[in-house]
């Protein structure tokens, strides 16, 4: 049987309206979490900040509990890294999570033993 290495540990995250990138949430600690693809961030703090939900989507819980979030677009930065990426806004209960869409629009990689971001280069077609 396959097992996935997944790898977790926390860092603070910043998310930017793109539209006007001086309305940034402050640091929020956010939980790294190669297993996830998308990063949730509460919805109320995305809000605050003027981002605003572009659809919905359909997420299984671990309980395989069928969820339904919005999503919409910010600029989110972390340890010195920056990214435009899609997020969902969480609601009260979720967790605050840094998906592997995220970490990979950094360019980095995951060091599963010091838990720390390590710069990747990316391959051309």
């Amino acid at each position: 049987m396959f097992n996935k290495i997944v790898s977790i540990f926390k860092v603070n995250i910043i998310a930017c309206n793109p539209k006007r990138e001086e309305q940034t949430t402050p640091p929020l600690e956010a939980l790294v979490d190669t297993g996830f693809e998308l990063t949730w961030l509460p919805a109320d703090v995305l809000l605050k900040i003027g981002v605003t939900p572009r659809r919905k989507r359909a997420f299984h819980t671990a309980t395989q509990q069928a969820i339904e979030r919005d999503v919409g677009y910010v600029i989110l930065r972390a340890n010195g890294y920056e990214t435009a990426d899609e997020v969902v806004f969480a609601e009260p209960g979720d967790m605050t999570l840094l998906g592997v869409r995220t970490l990979e629009g950094f360019g980095v990689m995951v060091d599963n033993i010091s838990h720390r971001f390590v710069a990747t280069t990316t391959l051309a077609a």
